[in-house]
């Protein structure tokens, strides 16, 4: 049985804020696993979530940084619009048009990254597995696909295909990331099940980026839902790794299929902490992280949410 997650330290004069900005984000595991790691380092520091509408952003984001905020990180639906709003952008942040982790710069600004490519990398590093010249297949186009096709640039994937649903976004997903992806293929995902099982059977990884089986509060089917058809699930190999980023529930059904068939598989609570932990690793310097105790909080979290 996993150990507790320990208790958010005092609060006192000096305690310097981190917080998560987004609409909504009562729901971020975050502050519990940010929370656990700083009292573990010992740091005087507290992470909370922060409710912020689109038409306060720039306003949260000025005062924060007036204040003295030590970092923060950007949410769904800010993860765009505040890229306009950093007084800097890292190279990745700026070729994915997309910040998740903001550092205080110098002139009270923010330097805008982005750790989800590294959250998603660090799960598929532990595997003890070779990708480079690996088969990727990457199931949707939007925002999360754009941070998994860099990922698997990195990893030295040989070809990554895109299945998407739209003609239009597929294309506008080519001309914003073919430049910088040499391995980027798209496929346009129709209901037959013929072309995506060709390249499901062909996979040696399968990642989903759609919220396709995520758990919904105001719909109780919505966590039965699985992105492939029995056909296309027919057609993973034993050798295939299934990776969905989504991790409510735990496992999606898209995972306990994979099982089933003899895949291994990972889920987004892996790829949370690891952007987290790398959020970290920028705010405070530190290196080692206690990263076990990171998911840990945030399983406690998810297994009693209030």
């Amino acid at each position: 049985m996993p150990a507790a997650a320990p208790a958010i330290p005092s609060i006192r004069g000096s305690t310097a804020l981190l917080a998560v900005l987004g609409d909504p984000v009562q729901h971020s595991l975050s502050p519990a696993l940010q929370n656990a790691a700083l009292q573990a380092l010992g740091l005087d520091w507290i992470y909370l979530a922060l409710p912020t509408p689109a038409a306060q952003l720039d306003t949260v984001l000025r005062a924060l940084a007036a204040t003295g905020c030590r970092g923060l990180n950007i949410t769904i639906p800010h993860k765009q619009a505040v890229v306009e709003l950093c007084r800097e952008l890292s190279p990745l942040a700026r070729r994915l048009g997309a910040v998740n982790t903001l550092v205080p710069d110098a002139a009270a600004g923010w330097f805008g990254t982005n750790t989800d490519v590294e959250g998603f990398c660090a799960p598929l590093r532990h595997q003890g597995r070779d990708w480079s010249g690996a088969r990727a297949l990457v199931l949707g186009c939007g925002g999360s696909a754009k941070a998994v096709l860099a990922g698997l640039v990195e990893l030295g994937c040989e070809t990554v295909l895109v299945a998407g649903r739209s003609p239009a976004a597929l294309e506008r997903f080519q001309a914003e990331c073919g430049p910088w992806a040499p391995p980027l293929q798209t496929l346009l995902w129709r209901p037959e099940p013929g072309a995506l099982r060709q390249a499901v059977a062909r996979a040696d990884l399968v990642v989903n980026t759609t919220p396709v089986g995520m758990a919904s509060l105001s719909d109780a089917a919505a966590a039965l839902a699985c992105p492939l058809q029995p056909a296309e699930l027919e057609a993973l190999r034993p050798d295939c790794l299934v990776y969905d980023i989504l991790y409510i529930p735990r496992p999606t059904t898209l995972l306990r299929q994979a099982a089933a068939h003899g895949c291994a598989c990972l889920d987004g609570l892996a790829m949370l902490v690891g952007q987290g932990a790398a959020a970290l690793r920028l705010w405070s310097g530190i290196e080692d992280l206690p990263v076990e105790l990171m998911q840990t909080a945030a399983l406690a979290q998810l297994a009693d949410p209030h």
